[in-house]
């Protein structure tokens, strides 16, 4: 998320990042979708080897997927951050990553030793994570138009992923704008349907990226709006901010 003071005009960041809002990132807010997914083929293999016997080893390889793609999650279970305070010849009791892009590295190193990558989407978001976003922007395309909330995810983190190289930009001011301006067709096209999942949150970032290109107009009917959608969210106090700015 941009800080309090960011410009109306396009500036580059210090540290360009993905923006992430309520502390979640991308592979954070796919996982728990993941394992919905998992768990339905998990049963589904089960339910259609019962029934049909002939069947079984198509579904046993499923479920073998299924495994390995459980491990690479167990990784991005791994704490991030500072180990805690130890007494003098104590051993660390658990592993731990040093920040979000060392995690997210070190689960793309898992998916390639099992040999299985789950949803385009996932892998995606831990390209952008790992900070890889030329793979990123390449992984979220192959999924923006998936049906559901993997799509919508998909569809926002692509722009995402494009708005941070468009921060990342500093020595060509066209480039520059033509990545905002494409991040904003991303999240305009994010979520369509008024009460579909996270329109609030597609408002949210049209209005951020508008209020980057000067669009002050169209930023604050975005924002008024994602207001009134993300009432029971976390949006309104950071649009209050956001509007304060315009």
């Amino acid at each position: 998320m941009a800080d309090k003071k960011e410009d109306s005009k396009p500036t580059a960041a210090a540290t360009p990042t993905p923006v992430h809002v309520g502390g979640e990132t991308l592979v954070e807010r796919i996982t728990p979708h993941i394992k919905k997914i998992l768990i339905g083929v998990v049963v589904i293999a089960v339910i259609v080897t019962i029934v049909l016997a002939f069947r079984w080893r198509k579904h046993a390889n499923q479920e073998q997927q299924t495994a390995k793609l459980l491990t690479v999650i167990d990784v991005g279970h791994t704490p991030v951050g500072p180990a805690p305070m130890m007494m003098p010849g104590e051993e660390p009791t658990e592993a731990r990553f040093t920040t979000s892009k060392e995690r997210a590295v070190g689960m793309l190193d898992a998916i390639a030793k099992a040999g299985t990558e789950g949803t385009p989407t996932f892998k995606a978001a831990l390209l952008l994570d790992a900070g890889k976003t030329d793979e990123a922007i390449a992984a979220f395309r192959k999924s923006i138009t998936t049906k559901g909330i993997d799509g919508v995810i998909a569809r926002e983190g692509l722009g995402i992923a494009l708005e941070t190289k468009a921060r990342a930009e500093t020595n060509d001011p066209a480039a520059r704008q033509k990545l905002f301006e494409e991040a904003l067709a991303a999240f305009t096209s994010m979520q369509p349907d008024e009460k579909g999942p996270r329109r609030a949150y597609a408002l949210y970032h049209q209005g951020r990226i508008q209020q980057t290109l000067r669009k002050v107009d169209e930023a604050k009917a975005s924002f008024e709006k994602a207001k009134e959608l993300g009432a029971e969210t976390e949006l309104p106090e950071l649009i209050d901010r956001r509007l304060s700015q315009l």
